[in-house]
């Protein structure tokens, strides 16, 4: 085998849903409003009117996803090396009945 990277992307898709809506917007105002979040004052503006327009909690649930939890998927495995991580958070249909059932690795 080469010393030349092979890449591979991980793909994960998981439908939730939401159970309360304004306090999962809440939770992702306090994030934004916390003084430790890298944000100007515009930024922080414009984030908070993101979110209390969103109805769907898409925007919340993206400011309270850590990358490194996302990351923590691969971070046991030492043959690997995370390049990059792209995260998107959408409305979805609920879920079939056979969807809720598919959990096999």
């Amino acid at each position: 085998m080469s010393d030349e990277g092979k890449f591979l992307r991980l793909t994960v898709e998981l439908t939730v849903e939401v159970l309360d809506i304004d306090a999962l917007q809440a939770a992702a105002l306090g994030e934004i409003r916390h003084p430790e979040a890298d944000l100007s004052d515009e930024e922080r503006k414009e984030q908070i009117a993101l979110v209390n327009a969103d109805e769907t909690g898409a925007t919340a649930l993206q400011w309270l996803i850590e990358p490194d939890h996302v990351l923590q998927l691969v971070n046991h495995i030492d043959e690997i090396e995370p390049r990059e991580a792209v995260l998107g958070v959408e409305p979805s249909d609920a879920p079939s009945d056979e969807d809720e059932h598919e959990h096999d690795h």
